[in-house]
């Protein structure tokens, strides 16, 4: 473990910040098609289905897949380098989203962040295990967390703003353009710290990682808890432009706006809460790091359900601000926990197959399905169709709250000890 001053030149804080800067990158790229969705709808003549499928499988189907021996390759050799070369890889393609001129260019173009993607998350927990000691885990990860929601609002506001004032492929060119400059400056100030001698051989690693995992009670309900809260976390956080466009009349400036005010203050609350509450009672009782999201979901549901339902976009603006930040609060205990369930040397496939997991069903499914659930209900609700969709992906936090719930007795249980 590395002290508080660094080994090797590296201080944690300098390596945190990087990673952080890396992840609002990541949630720039990925987020900042749910703004542009009405005008790219508009120009390629594309219905919500067909959004669904570009918001979710067409960047999840290889983001979840490949990140498995990304993440391998990662602790084998170099997870600084992996993560740089993911950032140059996901910003190209994210680039060349703004030379589409049909659903089958952004599609691929998708399928190309997502490989990009792959690579970027699970070694960087990797790294923060590596860089920060248990009882600061949680709220370190919480921090490099913020990029979720700080990446979203800047994707959202300046996708936003870019395309109102010129072009929707012009917020592709310059948020793709702007990750291609920063890969080389993460590569100079990032380095990994050295290997223990347990990483020299890593041949079996994924498969001896998936073995323990599975057996691991823990593992299998906080990864479907989290997909199960992903599936409508990422639904929304899609299609909710969508819905204060069609059902609150707001145009595009004041949708990114709305949007982003919402997923910054929100979402940066829930983060941090999340990760000081998790380490504060985890040091407790370790049966917290699950307890503490289920709450947080039971609590958010029906206060989403106010937002979704609002007449007005101001009192929806007030509604959808609490659940917002209790939609964040399981990320820093859930990831820590992830990481507490095997040896060190094994975080990145740890956290590469609890994201195999959560993005496969949750960012793959939920889009999707709440574009496909919209499309199946506009017969009956016309225009309000997508409300309802949210309305009725709201059950899905009640299964998520009883996974999580559960998942606290067995991390009792099978917490695994710093080496």
């Amino acid at each position: 473990m590395v002290d508080a001053g660094g080994r090797h030149g590296q201080r944690p804080g300098i390596v945190l910040a990087m990673l952080l800067l890396v992840y609002i990158f990541n949630f720039v790229d990925r987020q900042i098609l749910a703004i542009l969705a009405a005008p790219i709808q508009a120009d390629l003549g594309l219905d919500d289905a067909q959004m669904g499928l570009l918001g979710g499988l067409a960047f999840a189907l290889l983001y979840s897949t490949l990140a498995v021996p990304l993440a391998w390759l990662a602790d084998r050799t170099s997870r600084s380098w992996v993560i740089a070369t993911s950032l140059l890889l996901w910003s190209g393609f994210t680039a060349l989203c703004g030379l589409a001129h049909g659903f089958w260019h952004i599609f691929l173009a998708r399928l190309g962040v997502g490989i990009g993607e792959a690579g970027g998350v699970a070694p960087s927990y990797a790294l923060i295990g590596d860089y920060f000691p248990s009882e600061r885990r949680a709220f370190a990860l919480s921090i490099y967390s913020l990029g979720i929601p700080i990446g979203s609002a800047a994707g959202a506001l300046a996708g936003g703003y870019i395309a109102a004032t010129v072009d929707w492929r012009l917020a592709f060119f310059a948020v793709g353009l702007a990750g291609v400059a920063i890969a080389p400056l993460f590569k100079w100030l990032v380095r990994d710290p050295p290997k223990p001698a347990v990483r020299a051989d890593s041949r079996g690693q994924l498969a001896a990682t998936a073995r323990t995992l599975a057996g691991k009670r823990a593992f299998w309900l906080l990864a479907f808890g989290a997909a199960s809260s992903s599936m409508l976390g990422y639904g929304i956080a899609f299609w909710l432009p969508s819905l204060l466009q069609r059902s609150f009349g707001l145009n595009l400036v004041q949708t990114s706006q709305f949007f982003g005010a919402v997923l910054l203050i929100g979402g940066t609350a829930g983060v941090l809460a999340g990760g000081w509450l998790g380490d504060w009672l985890g040091r407790r009782d370790r049966a917290y790091y699950g307890y503490l999201p289920g709450l947080a979901f039971i609590i958010g549901a029906p206060l989403f359900a106010g937002g979704v339902l609002s007449s007005s976009a101001a009192a929806a603006f007030l509604l959808f601000l609490i659940p917002q930040a209790l939609a964040y609060i399981w990320l820093g205990p859930v990831l820590s926990a992830v990481q507490h369930l095997v040896r060190p040397a094994a975080r990145s496939m740890a956290s590469a197959l609890f994201l195999l997991i959560n993005n496969l069903i949750g960012l793959g499914g939920g889009i999707y399905a709440l574009g496909a659930l919209s499309r199946l209900l506009t017969p009956i609700h016309g225009a309000e169709a997508l409300r309802y969709s949210m309305l009725y992906a709201l059950s899905l936090y009640a299964l998520a709250a009883v996974l999580m719930a559960a998942a606290g007795p067995a991390l009792r249980r099978e917490w695994v000890d710093e080496q």
